[in-house]
């Protein structure tokens, strides 16, 4: 995709092109929802009966973003045992968490994409014809028999894992770390402060959406998109990290390639776009991270003894 830009080309946007101003706004942008992100898995984990130091957890939120460059996905693991070296939290409980967590972000986003797609429909038409993605074609070739035949082998599969987890002694261990684990996952269901989770899932995905659109306005061929226009690109680039990549890199960079051309950007101007707003959430990412990891180093452990004394209390 990049075959035909030159270094000179990417040091002209930047140095000379690209207005700072507000890709530091959009930075600040990239800051916050990390640390959001790290609030809200402390109040996810206090029905669990844990109760983690807010700045540890927004450390560790910092390190498993910076640890998911090198390995992607790695960072959802990275942070439980992050915790649980500082501050003794239950790893099972803190990946239950996570899981709730998640899914809690997919139906944001599923909620944000319905509202893209109801806004912009054509644009979208356009963007599936264009990349080649045919959903009534992927579901077509998943027949009747298909749904049945998966279904039977799930439930077949879970009723395997239940029968040896009671027939042999060495899930034990086992059945106590899937207690800790739907424990966490379940802790929504508990929790006190339900409407500050949502707030700060809320803002999360509105941190999200400023850290990206704020960028348009770094470069004279963007700034005159809509936000609507900025919310499209937006779920176009959200779904494409999905694919296991370090930050969606190639992935994120095709999609919002292609939607920035279906907006009227010139195919050069969009790559070189895609390339530097790419390079500089990374950088990002990497200082936060970095950053988490020495802060950690001054921040004393927590003995066994006083986690005791704080789940008396």
């Amino acid at each position: 995709m990049y075959r035909g830009s030159s270094w000179s080309d990417i040091r002209d946007m930047i140095f000379h092109r690209m207005k700072w101003g507000w890709m530091f706004l959009s930075l600040f942008f990239g800051i916050v929802p990390q640390i959001l992100r790290g609030l809200r898995w402390r109040l996810a984990l206090e029905p669990t009966g844990e109760k983690p130091r807010r700045r540890t957890c927004t450390f560790a939120i910092f390190i498993s973003y910076a640890a998911s460059l090198v390995v992607p996905r790695i960072g959802e693991i990275t942070r439980c045992g992050t915790l649980k070296h500082h501050d003794g939290t239950s790893f099972a409980k803190g990946i239950g968490t996570v899981v709730t967590e998640r899914i809690v972000d997919a139906l944001f986003m599923l909620g944000v994409t319905a509202f893209a797609l109801f806004a912009q429909r054509k644009t979208f038409t356009t963007f599936f014809t264009r990349t080649g993605t045919n959903f009534g074609n992927l579901l077509e070739r998943f027949t009747t028999t298909g749904y049945v035949v998966t279904a039977i082998c799930i439930v077949a599969l879970i009723l395997m894992i239940v029968f040896f987890m009671r027939r042999l002694k060495v899930f034990g261990k086992l059945h106590s770390v899937l207690h800790d684990l739907w424990e966490g996952i379940v802790s929504l269901g508990k929790m006190k402060s339900l409407g500050l989770y949502m707030f700060y899932s809320f803002a999360i995905w509105l941190c999200y959406y400023l850290h990206f659109s704020l960028t348009l306005y770094c470069f004279d061929f963007t700034a005159n998109l809509t936000q609507l226009d900025a919310l499209v690109i937006f779920c176009a680039g959200s779904y494409a990290v999905l694919i296991p990549t370090p930050n969606g890199a190639g992935p994120w960079h095709f999609a919002v390639k292609t939607m920035l051309i279906l907006y009227g950007v010139g195919a050069a101007n969009a790559i070189l776009f895609a390339l530097v707003v790419h390079a500089m959430q990374t950088a990002l990412i990497i200082v936060l991270g970095v950053g988490g990891l020495i802060s950690l180093q001054f921040l004393p452990k927590r003995t066994a003894a006083y986690r005791i004394t704080e789940n008396i209390h």
